[in-house]
């Protein structure tokens, strides 16, 4: 039985009250840890702890954070297949997607932020020859990040990689669901010589742990992915305290297919943001907005392809769809689909659970579903379902598929399929979402600023961004 535990001011303890949550394999439904369930003292104690640190941190200066992050993106990438076994029994996700796409981007994000504030520039303004005016900017002080399950290291180290490099010390917690890799994450840190006290990683459910990282009056910055209903009780117990808020929440993205597109190269990578880590990306594409006079093809060939995805054993190589991350999330998307169906949608393919043989029969799977037939108003098309799951929907032009891309209260992102150029331009700026791929999916540049509109979040990750939420700015005039 493994032990997940907190890291606390440089040491792995348990919680203070010795209590355990189990975890679970989501490729066979059995427990195989206990982790640490902590409370409002565990995370008290990390508090201090990073208070404690923030001095001796900033006062390593951009240099010496650099050095150090770098060490540290280092020792994950020398223990790679490590993390990416650890990431997919954690999450049911195909090794091959997790030692491919999710531990590799979580290096780069420690070292790209690490290299970044060495190259963050500061804004000077003459004021003829009255005053120079210039800002400076310091780290906000302890910052509280806390990352979901379905990208479990990737979006940890999207939080506190820029937060460290600013010269904040962090108080974070992953999910309950994958806390693995972040523990493991935690002894790279020690064996890095990260001074202790400037990451705190606390385990637990969001209500035993994540609720008192943002009641506690010493945490001065929030960064949190995940549910837009966690994100409002969280912005309801921060905007009071005056706490700098980052939310990266829900989405329910809009994928508008033209007829002049590309059409194999669009088949394939529809396919992928519709149904890449068991459709559990924030980004991916769940609603499919098809120009009529294609939909037919569409169909035919989108539904073959659906069907053709392999659903097995996430540690097998030719597996592409694993397991989703719990019992209760594979209920949940049941549900949904059987609501569609209620409403009159109608499954092409999938829509029911996948029993594999031998130690993985009682694991979470779940067939890639493609339903037709619902309108823009149904529940299906609104609410945020979070599983390989994806309607398809005709449009006859182009202000039609707008206005259906648009008709939603999230606006996280959208992909564009189209040759015509006008078309590209016109499109991605009338779109609602705060990224818009055009011919393209999930092709992220880290200088660029990340996050959406509407119940899809408040404001940027990524870039400068990051790095100045992070931060305060302070006007510096002094009088020539």
């Amino acid at each position: 039985m493994v032990e997940v535990l907190n890291y606390i001011a440089g040491k792995l303890t348990p919680a203070l009250g010795q209590t355990w949550l189990d975890g679970h394999a989501p490729a066979s439904g059995t427990v195989y840890s206990r982790i640490a369930d902590s409370r409002a003292e565990d995370v008290d104690l990390a508090v201090k702890a990073a208070a404690s640190a923030l001095p001796g941190w900033m006062g390593l200066g951009r240099q010496g954070r650099h050095n150090a992050l770098m060490r540290l993106a280092d020792l994950v990438e020398r223990d790679l297949e490590l993390f990416a076994l650890g990431e997919s029994r954690d999450n049911g996700k195909p090794l091959a997607l997790a030692r491919s796409v999710d531990i590799p981007r979580a290096i780069s994000n420690l070292r790209f932020f690490a290299t970044a504030i060495l190259h963050w520039s500061s804004e000077a303004h003459i004021t003829d020859d009255v005053a120079v005016n210039y800002t400076d900017r310091q780290p906000v002080g302890v910052a509280g990040c806390i990352s979901p399950w379905n990208l479990p290291l990737y979006l940890f180290t999207w939080k506190i990689a820029p937060a460290l490099a600013a010269g904040c010390t962090v108080v974070a917690k992953p999910s309950e669901l994958t806390p693995y890799t972040a523990m493991l994450l935690a002894e790279r840190c020690i064996e890095a010589g990260l001074p202790p006290g400037v990451l705190n990683i606390v385990q637990g459910t969001g209500a035993g742990a994540g609720a008192a990282i943002v009641a506690h009056p010493d945490v001065t910055a929030i960064s949190f992915t995940g549910g837009t209903g966690t994100g409002a009780r969280i912005a309801a117990t921060a905007a009071p305290m005056f706490k700098k808020l980052s939310l990266e929440l829900g989405g329910k993205n809009a994928v508008l297919v033209f007829a002049d597109c590309d059409f194999d190269r669009m088949l394939a990578e529809t396919l992928r943001s519709s149904f890449s880590n068991q459709g559990q990306i924030c980004l991916c594409g769940s609603r499919i907005l098809v120009e009529r006079s294609i939909l037919a093809r569409f169909r035919e060939a989108f539904v073959a392809g659906a069907r053709a995805l392999r659903v097995g054993d996430p540690a097998r190589e030719d597996t592409d769809i694993g397991a989703v991350v719990s019992e209760g999330h594979l209920q949940k998307v049941l549900g949904h689909i059987q609501q569609a169906k209620e409403e009159g949608g109608r499954v092409l393919c999938g829509g029911e659970r996948v029993r594999l043989e031998g130690s993985l029969a009682e694991g979470w799977y779940l067939a890639p579903t493609v339903i037709e037939g619902l309108g823009p108003a149904c529940r299906t098309n609104q609410e945020e379902i979070f599983g390989p799951v994806v309607t398809i929907q005709p449009f006859d032009t182009e202000e039609e598929a707008l206005a259906l891309a648009n008709d939603s209260r999230y606006g996280l992102a959208s992909v564009v399929w189209t040759a015509d150029g006008g078309r590209m331009h016109r499109t991605a700026r009338q779109l609602k979402s705060g990224i818009v791929w055009v011919n393209c999916w999930m092709l992220r540049d880290l200088r660029t600023p990340f996050g959406g509109m509407k119940q899809s979040g408040v404001g940027r990750e990524g870039g400068v961004e990051a790095l100045r939420f992070f931060t305060e700015a302070k006007n510096v005039c002094i009088r020539t």
